[in-house]
């Protein structure tokens, strides 16, 4: 089969019409397909309703060490979630905070915080020039949104798959101080799925920025979110505290994660593990937010899981409801667009997402066409800093939320509209 770059002006338009075609049929289905948000679906909630019945009004709510759940105490969380977690990060007990049900809610924290009270004595970021982060892209939406919020300038970093650009990296922290902070998703990265390899995890905690309050916003949010259960399969990286500390680094990062996509989003616990410096200088604020978070919800995700291994082993039930999803995306594209040279898409093992290349000039087109035909993808644009794709080439697809037989079917709308955007764009060049 002939690919569309060595096709004649003719053959495209042939193409064109054939897909056109396709695109009126899709019209007169009335779809109403939502492939925009990374959410769990049904099944996978369904997988943690024993979290509703671990305890009840005959259970004790008694921690090992005295403290009663139901009263108030206990900022850092109860010391069994404490070391439940701990485990699942990585990290001593005593360099672990969990807050409520969001990470994300803990990162704004942290950044007012760092705005409004500056970084371990530091001068507040509030009462500084211009600060600036720096962006890894394609990246996670929501970060970005942060960003925005405060008014901090953002700076994108090329990804690849082992990880965002380092040496530019280490170039631009090195010489500008206004440089505090980047977001990284290390580990099935959102959207592209991409792993950081060791060597870029090194060079991370060996950075040597002119900002003494700069810091790395590490957002381990898919740890154990495996889509296969072959342990050869499993994608691993290097612990980033313990790196930094090695590396005589070790209050250059804050590390955050939580079990929304394990348990319930919305109702799971985040947790933030950091240095001894930076715990400290959390706890000064800390004080003042709260007495302790929802310790009775934290004793249930105890209860429920156990230990790392049933957090594991649950997860394995996630993968088995969302790995054919995967697969089902994986082998449409390959399948699809075989002879579309300009595409290509990322093969992630684990996380939440693929991410998908069309030519320069088409995702827009592409989430637009979709769009009037019923199936809702996540906006062009989302997963840069400003909703700026230089090359508005990248769209995020989410396969977890519909039931197979919607995505198959939002597949089928996709890939044609994304052949006929592209076969549009190449008619006009």
């Amino acid at each position: 089969m002939k690919k569309y770059s060595e096709m004649t002006k003719e053959e495209l338009k042939a193409a064109r019409d054939e897909l056109q075609k396709k695109c009126e049929e899709f019209k007169a289905m009335n779809l109403n397909l939502d492939m925009s948000r990374g959410k769990p679906c049904k099944e996978q909630l369904d997988l943690s309703m024993g979290l509703l019945s671990v305890l009840d009004d005959k259970s004790s709510l008694v921690c090992e060490d005295g403290m009663d759940c139901r009263n108030y105490g206990g900022l850092t969380g109860i010391k069994e979630a404490r070391e439940l977690l701990a485990t699942f990060m990585e990290n001593d007990v005593k360099n672990i905070i969990i807050y409520g049900n969001s990470s994300l809610n803990v990162m704004y924290t942290i950044i007012m915080q760092c705005f409004v009270f500056g970084v371990m004595g530091e001068k507040p970021w509030k009462d500084q020039d211009k600060i600036k982060f720096l962006c890894p892209v394609p990246g996670y939406d929501r970060h970005f949104a942060i960003c925005e919020e405060f008014g901090i300038e953002m700076i994108n970093v090329p990804m690849s798959e082992t990880g965002p650009d380092m040496d530019m990296i280490e170039k631009l922290v090195s010489e500008d101080e206004k440089i505090k902070g980047i977001w990284c998703v290390p580990k099935y990265s959102n959207p592209d799925g991409y792993v950081y390899s060791d060597d870029t995890i090194k060079r991370f905690a060996r950075l040597k920025p002119k900002a003494s309050d700069f810091r790395i916003f590490w957002d381990n949010a898919y740890t154990v979110h495996y889509l296969y259960d072959e342990v050869e399969k499993h994608d691993h990286i290097i612990e980033i505290l313990g790196e930094c500390e090695r590396a005589g680094n070790p209050d250059i990062v804050y590390k955050f994660a939580s079990t929304s996509k394990i348990s319930f989003p919305g109702s799971g616990l985040a947790v933030l593990a950091a240095s001894d410096n930076n715990i400290k200088d959390i706890m000064k604020h800390l004080k003042y937010q709260t007495i302790g978070y929802d310790k009775v919800n934290q004793l249930r995700h105890v209860v429920f899981f156990k230990d790392l291994k049933g957090i594991k082993d649950h997860m394995k039930k996630h993968a088995s409801i969302i790995r054919p999803k995967f697969e089902l995306v994986l082998n449409t594209f390959e399948k699809e667009f075989s002879d579309v040279d300009a595409i290509s898409w990322t093969k992630p093992r684990g996380g939440y997402f693929i991410s998908f290349y069309g030519l320069e000039g088409t995702a827009k087109d592409i989430v637009k066409r979709c769009s009037d035909l019923g199936v809702k993808l996540t906006d062009a644009g989302s997963s840069f800093p400003y909703h700026k794709d230089p090359k508005d080439s990248n769209i995020r697809i989410a396969p977890t939320y519909p039931k197979i037989e919607d995505l198959e079917e939002a597949l089928k709308v996709f890939t044609v509209c994304a052949k006929l955007s592209t076969i549009e764009k190449l008619l006009a060049s």
